[in-house]
């Protein structure tokens, strides 16, 4: 569910938190823990003999805009070191196989700091529901948490300097594919801190995804029939 638009990408990220959480982790995770993920056009010789030579553009300044480079983190270390993040979620941060964990990081501008901003989001294993959603920024020569979601099948992103959190709302009854739809809020740093600027509801269709309206399949064309 890392897109999150539809119900299809509900299925494929959190639907966001295997429903129990993004933060509150849920008891059902398939291996027992929550586990983790971590995640030019060819030229011809004739082409590329021919072509002018051309020197690559200047590196745009960091004052003039241009991305930032960032510098990877751990973002388990990050996680089981937070004093903010509960016992039970840390203790149940466990690899789904070998030594990967469900858990998937972006780096990005929110906070306008002189370093890039971290974005932890960690999963169950076996349905990859997003159960919390984690903001680090850089102070003082150590990340610290300005953000966290701990709720049903959530999941962030980074938009354009914005917080994108997403939430899967489910019905009663609603497998975790399928939620009936979803929360879509952003999130804007001020001052110190996130505040929300701006809240969508999507209600997702229940007449799609098991084959049309009521189960029932197009009749097949006759050949050369109009």
């Amino acid at each position: 569910m890392r897109g999150l638009g539809t119900r299809e990408r509900a299925a494929s990220y959190t639907a966001v938190a295997g429903l129990a959480a993004v933060g509150v982790l849920v008891a059902g995770c398939s291996t027992g823990g929550t586990g983790s993920r971590d995640e030019g056009a060819a030229r011809s010789d004739e082409v590329a003999s021919t072509a002018p030579a051309t020197s690559p553009p200047p590196a745009a300044s960091v004052e003039s805009g241009a991305a930032k480079a960032a510098d990877r983190v751990d973002p388990i270390a990050l996680l089981k070191s937070d004093p903010k993040i509960g016992q039970r979620l840390k203790a149940d941060l466990k690899p789904c196989t070998a030594d990967a964990y469900p858990v998937d990081t972006s780096y990005g501008n929110l906070t306008n700091s002189t370093s890039p901003d971290v974005v932890v989001n960690v999963m169950t294993c076996g349905d990859a529901v997003g159960i919390g959603t984690y903001v680090y920024r850089e102070e003082n020569n150590k990340y610290t948490n300005v953000f966290m979601a701990e709720d049903a099948a959530v999941y962030g992103t980074i938009d354009r300097g914005d917080l994108i959190v997403t939430k899967q709302v489910y019905a009663k009854g609603d497998p975790v594919a399928y939620p009936s739809g979803e929360d879509v809020i952003t999130y804007r740093w001020s001052g110190n801190k996130f505040t929300q600027h701006d809240w969508v509801h999507n209600d997702y269709s229940k007449a799609v995804g098991d084959g049309g309206i009521d189960g029932a399949a197009p009749s097949p064309t006759e050949p050369g029939a109009n």
